[in-house]
């Protein structure tokens, strides 16, 4: 299982890659394995308002559908598209593809997200 180190992680297995006042989020290489094959994926849509852990989307596999929150209240400015005709690309490369782009409203809500070191702990505590 990858982990990368100068993300922000969830214990809902959300990562957040945070570039200036904007936060790209994806999940993690454990929710990808523990969904298996990813076959659709449905996000807000741009101009939605999310408070920190709310639904931001869904994501189905062929084992089972799962919602996604957010990790960081903000405004979605941009979603990723290829993933409406590719969803697959969340299980080839978790972490090089984002799903949500918010620009954040509150970056003190970082601080209670998990380093790359507290998520990997967190991991091997469920498996």
């Amino acid at each position: 299982m990858q982990i990368i180190e100068g993300l922000y992680y969830t214990r809902d297995h959300e990562w957040v890659r945070v570039e200036g006042a904007e936060a790209y989020i994806g999940i993690t290489d454990y929710a990808q394995q523990a969904l298996g094959d990813i076959v659709y994926v449905e996000l807000s849509e741009i101009g939605t308002v999310l408070n920190q852990e709310e639904t931001f989307g869904t994501v189905e596999s062929v084992k089972a559908a799962s919602d996604m929150y957010i990790p960081v209240s903000g405004t979605v400015t941009r979603t990723n598209e290829d993933l409406a005709d590719n969803p697959a690309l969340v299980n080839d490369d978790p972490f090089g593809t984002w799903m949500v782009c918010v620009e954040m409203s509150n970056t003190k809500e970082l601080e209670q997200l998990l380093s790359a070191s507290a998520y990997k702990e967190l991991c091997s505590e469920v498996e």
